[in-house]
């Protein structure tokens, strides 16, 4: 597992600072946690789910719904249990080590189920194999479910400069916006896979995205 091994490496010492530095520069997450529409009952998954930040603050915003979480680097995953047991929250959030890839609601959580939604809160431009990562996404979300996705984009808005600034700095941290990740999501509408809606923030700096199966 090259990926997994990579992003261990990668975070064996970040995940000590992860939160602290990311609250700056990772816009929309916040406003993605405000706005899913979840229910009493629902499976929530997070692909990619790092420190839990988000499933933490999920999982105090709705008592009645159980979150799972899963990430390639187990080094994170140590520092989200950690953080998931000193909240108190253990048993409401399932964590798993997997690619996003390599997801099956079954084999990876034993659910008889797929999930409610599942989200991508910027992974998916560190997933390589972001296609596949969708793909896989799309078959472990039931009818009517929803993919949530907030993630970097092409900075359209914003000056040439801060664009090749950004994009040069976050590849540093192995980060490239997938210019084809939107036009995915439209072509999987035009199929009549689900229907998608986009918000761009920031001078799509980043971008919002619900997907919902059909």
């Amino acid at each position: 597992m090259d990926q997994a091994k990579a992003m261990d490496n990668m975070y064996r010492y970040q995940r000590y600072i992860y939160d602290f530095t990311r609250k700056y520069y990772l816009l929309g997450r916040d406003r993605l946690i405000r706005k899913m529409p979840l229910k009493a009952g629902d499976n929530v998954l997070e692909i990619g789910c790092g420190t839990a930040r988000n499933l933490i603050l999920l999982a105090k915003k709705h008592p009645d719904v159980q979150f799972y979480g899963l990430d390639a680097s187990q080094e994170m995953l140590d520092t989200a249990q950690a953080k998931i047991d000193a909240k108190g929250l253990t048993g409401r959030i399932i964590l798993k080590q997997c690619l996003a890839e390599q997801l099956d609601y079954e084999k990876t959580f034993g659910l008889d189920k797929p999930f409610d939604a599942a989200f991508f809160s910027y992974s998916l431009s560190m997933i390589p194999p972001w296609s596949d990562a969708v793909d896989t996404a799309l078959v472990n979300v039931k009818k009517d479910g929803f993919i949530h996705i907030v993630d970097f984009s092409d900075q359209r808005g914003l000056p040439k400069w801060f664009q090749w600034v950004l994009q040069n700095w976050l590849s540093l941290f192995g980060v490239h916006y997938p210019p084809g990740l939107l036009p995915y999501f439209e072509e999987m509408e035009k199929q009549g896979k689900g229907s998608l809606d986009v918000e761009g923030l920031g001078g799509y700096y980043a971008f919002l995205a619900d997907f919902k199966v059909k």
